[in-house]
Order: structure tokens, then sequence, then C-alpha cells
């Protein structure tokens, strides 16, 4: 019999809580559910779970994305929010620190996405057989570095989540996010400690009582 995963820290904080569904403000580097292998077994479910029972993901954040998510605890809730999800009725906001200032102050990257099976875990542009997927940015702010190099502070929406679509996207115009160990240069990623990327705004229709739940969480860098 496997044991359970130490839980040394709990890695999230609530920040919407009642009696059908939870929101939380992950950690970075905290995964949401469990990888492969008992090293991979802690994760944001199973550490959730130990504290509210019943409580299951609804969608998920990278493992160094931090931010909010939002977890039912009930089946039917969790039917509910997922059906919203896969409506795009959801509305979802990242806050992301990027290398270089974009030409224009917002716009959109719509560019397919599909698994790079070569360098796993790694997704790619594939214009032949990737997925659709499209990314709205705006930026908020255009900054240099101490070293004099160009940073800007985005707001991106998704209109589809792939998986590491906005890390993607933006290494794919030149704008990589700082700390990103998979897209950004070594330059790039060592202009900060983590990956510079957080799901700041959350909001959808709650399923019990119909009213719009909308949270907030500010980027802590």
């Amino acid at each position: 019999m496997s044991e359970e995963p130490q839980i040394v820290e709990k890695g999230y904080s609530v920040v919407h809580s009642d009696a059908w569904l939870l929101v939380l403000d992950k950690r970075c580097g905290l995964l949401s559910v469990p990888g492969i292998g008992v090293e991979k077994a802690d994760c944001l479910a199973v550490r959730v779970a130990h504290e509210f029972a019943g409580a299951r993901i609804v969608h998920r954040l990278d493992r160094d994305t931090s931010g909010l998510i939002v977890m039912a605890l009930d089946s039917e809730t969790h039917r509910a929010l997922s059906m919203q999800f896969e409506a795009r009725s959801v509305t979802k906001r990242y806050c992301a620190l990027v290398a270089g200032h974009p030409t224009d102050d917002r716009g959109v990257i719509d560019l397919p996405i599909a698994k790079d099976f070569d360098r796993a875990p790694r997704q790619k542009i594939d214009h032949d057989h990737g997925r659709a997927s499209i990314t709205q940015y705006e930026v908020a702010e255009r900054r240099f570095a101490e070293c004099g190099d160009a940073i800007a502070r985005l707001w991106l929406t998704p209109t589809t989540g792939r998986s590491h679509q906005l890390r993607l996207h933006l290494q794919s115009i030149g704008h990589a996010i700082l700390g990103d160990d998979l897209y950004a240069s070594e330059k790039v990623r060592a202009f900060a400690p983590r990956l510079c990327l957080h799901a700041d705004q959350l909001a959808f229709m709650h399923p019990a009582t119909g009213v719009r739940v909308t949270t907030e969480s500010p980027a802590p860098f």
C-alpha cells in the first residue's frame, strides 16, 4: 500500500467558499492534479480534498502558473461548471510579465497548437494538425529592467484553453514570459525566479444560485 503524500504546506488560499463550490488561489509550483509517479502524487486536488470532503477539479492551471481556480463540492455542481467551461461562458484573465514591448497596445494571437512529441511536455504551433487556439492580449505597462531590457505587463484573455497556450502563444510572437523554463531563452528565463503568469480574474454563473460570481487575485509579481 502506497503512503499518502506528506503535505508540508497548504499551497493555496480560499477566495470564495459556499455549500457548492470553492474558488482557490493556487501558488506557483503546485500541480493541479496528480502526475505520473509517486513524486507527482501531491497536488492541489489532493490537498483540498483533505480539507473539503468531495472537492473535485473542474479545470486546471499549469504547475508553475499561480492564481484562481474553481473546484466543485458535488457531482451536480461539477457537471454544471464543466458545461460553462465547455461553452466558454467562464471569464478568465491572466497577468503576465513578458520580454520586450509589443508593437500594438492590444491584439489577438490566433495560432493552432499541437503536442510536440519530440520535446514533451512542450507544445508547438502546428498549422496542419494543431487545434484552433486564440489569445487576446492588452498591454498594461511598459518598462525597462535595471539592465536596460524592455519588459511589459500584459492582460491575457484566452478564448480557448489549450495546454501551455499562453506561454507558447507569447513566445511565438517574440514576447516569452519571464521565468518560463520551457519556452523562454536562458536570458529571459533568468529574469525571474518563477514563471510570471498568474490567473488574476475568474467569473462564472453560480450553478445553484444563478448569481454571477466574480473573483480577483492580484499578481504577486
